[in-house]
């Protein structure tokens, strides 16, 4: 049950009311995943490759494995594995049914986690269908996750530290841009990769700047300057690209790449070792920024006033908080986090800077954020979700030329990492509550 507050003109009694009325849209939700699961029974578990098996390669000879706790192996029958893991999605789905029936409303933490296993399970259906008579690297697909969410994580950091002080950043795509073009710049024509990756935040902070010069400094409509400043951003990179670095990359736009930091011990372990602690800085620095910034965001003086100027301005200027002041410093910063995002794309991956080689990772980690429900932590989930696909379908490319086995056609696999934001997005963008000041220019009166 939930309580609907009441609000009275008098000094008179208030009594709470209960509403036990079930919403109409209860039943969208176990709808959906019921569709996916028969979906999945039909095309990945009847109508896969009999006879032939799956193999999910999880250790290797040198982790740090005693006993062999963790097998070096999982093979699974792919046909049976696959209607395995389907009939779990549509059990799964049952208890939706059973959940979202109830007069109450059900707990947000039972049904997240109903739905989380549900797409545990599907995927493994998939996977399992896909890579008949093949064999899937568990570890490299994990490594190649961590890496490509990098970028949309701090894309989404970028946006959570705007948005939860009003700011809308559109302009995430553009900062990616600037930071990844900073870096490379800077670091050839210095000679360190670290000084490049100390330039990209910089580099960044123009974009940040702008925006909030004519967000908050001149009250223009912020999803016209987020969009105007992504194009800007690809104007004046595509210009010095073509211009400068093109005609001597090796003095402007070196191949550089930040070292890999090696944890002893750790990185030994299997599935996770090399996954979590065998990455450059960036990866590091990704993690101990998400748990900053939840701490400063909801633990800190100054997380209650940034997210007091996010939700109501002007009861925040009323108390002393300088609210476009406040609303400058996030925006700067936001933009400083999404140029580390950038530096990935050049010195965090070992790659030269190229037009436009954001391609579109600032939308997706804006489709990130809002998933993740302004959260960091969220956010972080969120981008883990859309790396994941991103690095599924990256693998899948290479397996779809061996012989034998499924295979789909390339397009849609590079449609993939869409199709799940698109989804993702669009199944829970309806429940979730923006910043009450989001948008809205402050004018002091």
């Amino acid at each position: 049950m939930s309580t609907a507050p009441v609000v009275v003109a008098d000094d008179s009694a208030v009594e709470r009311a209960l509403d036990d009325t079930r919403p109409a849209s209860w039943w969208h939700l176990p709808a959906t995943t019921t569709v996916l699961g028969l979906l999945a029974l039909v095309f990945f578990g009847l109508r896969g490759i009999p006879g032939v098996e799956s193999v999910y390669v999880l250790a290797r000879e040198s982790d740090l494995n005693p006993l062999g706790i963790i097998p070096e192996s999982v093979t699974l029958p792919s046909k049976g594995g696959a209607v395995a893991f389907s009939l779990l999605a549509l059990a799964l789905s049952a208890a939706l049914w059973v959940l979202q029936a109830r007069v109450a409303r059900p707990r947000a933490r039972l049904r997240v986690t109903l739905v989380v296993v549900f797409a545990l399970a599907w995927i493994l259906a998939f996977m399992t269908w896909v890579i008949s008579q093949r064999t899937l690297d568990v570890t490299t697909l994990l490594q190649g996750t961590i890496v490509l969410a990098v970028p949309l994580a701090f894309g989404a950091l970028s946006g959570v530290l705007s948005e939860r002080a009003g700011v809308i950043n559109i302009a995430i795509e553009g900062q990616l841009l600037f930071g990844a073009f900073g870096a490379a710049l800077i670091g050839s024509l210095t000679g360190s990769v670290w000084i490049g990756l100390l330039a990209a935040p910089l580099m960044a902070l123009i974009m940040g700047a702008l925006l909030a010069l004519f967000a908050v400094g001149y009250h223009v409509q912020q999803i016209i300057v987020g969009v105007v400043l992504n194009v800007l951003a690809i104007g004046v990179t595509s210009f010095f690209f073509g211009t400068v670095m093109r005609e001597n990359p090796s003095q402007f736009n070196a191949a550089m790449r930040l070292p890999t930091l090696r944890l002893p011990v750790l990185a030994d372990l299997p599935v996770i070792g090399r996954v979590l602690f065998d990455q450059n800085i960036l990866v590091y620095l990704m993690w101990i920024i998400v748990a900053g910034l939840t701490v400063a965001l909801f633990r800190t003086r100054w997380g209650l006033r940034v997210r007091a100027v996010g939700e109501h301005p002007k009861a925040a200027d009323t108390v002393g908080i300088a609210v476009n002041l406040t609303r400058w410093k996030n925006v700067l910063l936001g933009s400083a986090v999404a140029g580390l995002g950038g530096a990935t794309l050049t010195i965090g991956t070992g790659v030269a800077f190229g037009e436009e080689m954001s391609a579109g990772k600032g939308y997706i980690a804006l489709a990130a954020m809002i998933l993740g429900r302004y959260h960091p932590v969220g956010a972080l989930l969120a981008a883990l979700t859309f790396a994941f696909a991103d690095s599924l379908q990256l693998r899948l490319g290479t397996m779809t030329a061996s012989e034998g086995g499924v295979s789909i056609p390339g397009d849609f696999l590079l449609m993939l990492p869409y199709i799940v934001a698109l989804f993702a997005v669009a199944g829970v963008v309806g429940r979730v509550r923006v910043p009450a000041a989001d948008g809205q220019p402050y004018i002091k009166q």
